[in-house]
């Protein structure tokens, strides 16, 4: 294909794909798609492993980097400079109320918050870190989420000629972005796994398009949320967008960082089975729903933290289901989460990453040559 958006990053095929997992960066680059590795969960040290690993084993194919520097930080973590400070502002209430969901399950738990490592967790100096780690290597994209990219990452782009890419989930953010000169705007439907906003990804998509275009600006678009088959992409390239890109579809691969229980969860699970929640992170993102997002979301609960306080509760309560039910538990499979999309619903089976792509090739073909013989 040959568009905006694969002249910018060398895509043979716009199929993006989003994975905390360097297996499938790695296998997605190298069957014609474009590789996204999210690097939030590393630390700068463990993020240069995993691009070495991958500069190593993608054979020259184009890859991405997605990190988070949030742009607004919420008053009451504002002031914090370490995870020591961090992890002493949380209220008691929070993990004791979070050990007394586990305790419920059967799975061991501790009222006490881990110390979360220094340089791990989503904060503005954490995320500007791993941006530096990830111009260190021959990307070929560099992706933002949560608030305009920060001026550096846009002009150490444009120094390196490397094209930044910007979520959003609103065309004001689109037209913000654009503003800022971010190169790729990626339109993030509320049906999307993680953080994600509420306008579908079917009225989002044309609404971002008209809205820059309108504006003057040339700036190309990537649809997200809900994207599971080649038809779907085909059908927001034909509203206006370049390229689709995709997360929860790779989740249900065996090269994914998810667990077999997890994956098992994928396939049995509805449409309608997600959550859009502040129970993990402490801002809404979508997930697979359990008791642990009914309890946290329930009127007579704790409420939440603010992000990232939220995630040191969270996270090393789904570190202890995960573990629990890979041993055996099974009333912990019954809490096993992880951040999916509403179209989970559309998984029907565990198919290695470079089956996915290529399934999404044949369907994209199908869909097109489909809508062409209608026309005729």
């Amino acid at each position: 294909m040959n568009n905006a958006v694969c002249r910018l990053t060398g895509a043979e095929f716009p199929l993006f794909a989003f994975s905390h997992c360097r297996d499938v960066v790695a296998a997605v680059s190298k069957a014609g798609g474009f590789g996204v590795l999210g690097a939030t969960r590393f630390s700068p040290e463990q993020l240069e492993e995993e691009l070495a690993w991958i500069d190593a084993h993608v054979d020259g194919a184009p890859y991405g980097v997605d990190v988070l520097v949030p742009e607004t930080i919420d008053p009451r973590v504002a002031g914090f400079s370490d995870n020591r400070e961090r992890a002493a502002a949380i209220d008691p209430q929070y993990p004791r109320f979070a050990a007394d969901i586990l305790s419920r399950y059967g799975i061991e738990a501790s009222a006490e918050v881990p110390q979360l490592r220094e340089r791990m967790g989503i904060t503005p100096e954490n995320g500007l870190a791993l941006m530096e780690v990830a111009f260190r290597h021959p990307i070929r994209l560099i992706a933002n989420a949560l608030g305009i990219a920060p001026p550096e990452m846009v002009a150490e782009g444009k120094r390196r000629g490397v094209p930044v890419a910007a979520l959003v989930g609103a065309k004001e953010h689109a037209l913000r972005q654009a503003a800022a000169g971010v190169d790729i705007i990626v339109a993030q439907g509320g049906e999307a796994g993680g953080h994600c906003g509420e306008v579908s990804t079917l009225v989002l998509i044309p609404e971002v398009v008209r809205a820059l275009e309108q504006a003057g600006h040339a700036t190309p678009v990537l649809a997200a949320g809900g994207i599971m088959t080649g038809g779907q992409m085909a059908a927001m390239m034909a509203a206006g967008a370049q390229g689709a890109w995709t997360g929860s579809v790779w989740l249900a691969t065996p090269e994914a960082e998810t667990s077999e229980t997890f994956r098992a969860r994928m396939v049995a699970a509805r449409s309608r089975d997600t959550v859009r929640s502040k129970s993990r992170t402490g801002k809404p993102a979508r997930q697979l729903r359990t008791a642990w997002h009914e309890a946290w979301d329930a009127t007579d609960g704790p409420g939440t933290l603010p992000m990232p306080l939220m995630g040191m509760v969270s996270e090393p309560a789904f570190a202890r289901i995960e573990r629990a039910a890979e041993a055996g538990n099974a009333q912990a499979r019954e809490l096993v989460s992880y951040f999916v999309g509403q179209g989970v619903g559309l998984v029907d089976e565990v198919r290695p990453a470079r089956a996915v792509v290529q399934a999404f090739r044949e369907e994209f073909v199908e869909a097109v040559e489909r809508l062409s013989g209608s026309l005729a």
